[in-house]
């Protein structure tokens, strides 16, 4: 039987008329516009409400708390990056490229995920205390993400120990580095410029392509 704090994680109902769905679209365009400017312990329901211009009535219909909304939220931008990266992978099963190609498409498609709205994804993957299935979900996108770059490095003469060492290493520290620079340090297109987001993709793609290539080598630390 779900526990009261797992009934107020999903939503109460699934809108299933125009109407309805409008509705619920209007609500989270609302909720990622005011999380992203308050961040999550100063936004309530009422501000989203409001925000969103329906009453709070009608938001408790389909959303039991600002946690809920948070949740649906979550699933969007996981829902999104599952779509992204499936495409830019398939893309490079499907094109011969070199490994600089490569690490600077996946390193890209990264900086953009994150720069499409660096409020919202600061607060929903730091602040919001996300379900375990939720968190779950990231660390199962990961390791699928790490699986593919594992078969890419394999194309580009690793052995296969090697590839997925190499490729849990520079997913994690792929996502470490975007997050950190485009979440915290202003980086996101919107904020900056295309020419910002760039930068990021040319210097994290440098880093990782001098530790991929050591490693195809068989260098060791030191040498």
């Amino acid at each position: 039987m779900p526990t009261p704090r797992r009934k107020r994680l999903e939503p109460r109902r699934k809108p299933r008329q125009a109407r309805s769905q409008a509705t619920v679209e209007v609500i989270l365009a609302a909720a990622a516009r005011v999380f992203a400017r308050a961040g999550y312990a100063a936004t309530t329901t009422n501000h989203v409400a409001a925000k969103a211009g329906v009453s709070i009535g009608s938001l408790y219909e389909y959303f039991p708390s600002k946690d809920a909304i948070l949740v649906a939220l979550v699933e969007r931008h996981l829902d999104e990056a599952e779509r992204e990266l499936a495409a830019v992978l398939a893309a490079l099963d499907r094109d011969a490229r070199t490994l600089e190609q490569a690490i600077a498409l996946l390193v890209r498609t990264m900086v953009e995920l994150h720069a499409h709205d660096p409020g919202l994804h600061r607060v929903l993957f730091e602040e919001a205390p996300l379900p375990a299935r939720l968190r779950q979900r990231v660390a199962t996108l990961e390791g699928a993400m790490a699986s593919e770059v594992a078969r890419l490095l394999g194309r580009h003469g690793f052995a296969p120990a090697d590839a997925r060492t190499a490729a849990a290493m520079a997913v994690q520290v792929a996502e470490g580095l975007t997050h950190r620079l485009v979440v915290h340090d202003g980086g996101a297109p919107g904020a900056a410029s295309r020419t910002a987001a760039e930068a990021y993709v040319r210097e994290i793609g440098l880093l990782l392509l001098g530790y991929l290539e050591r490693k195809r080598a068989g260098a060791s630390l030191g040498a």
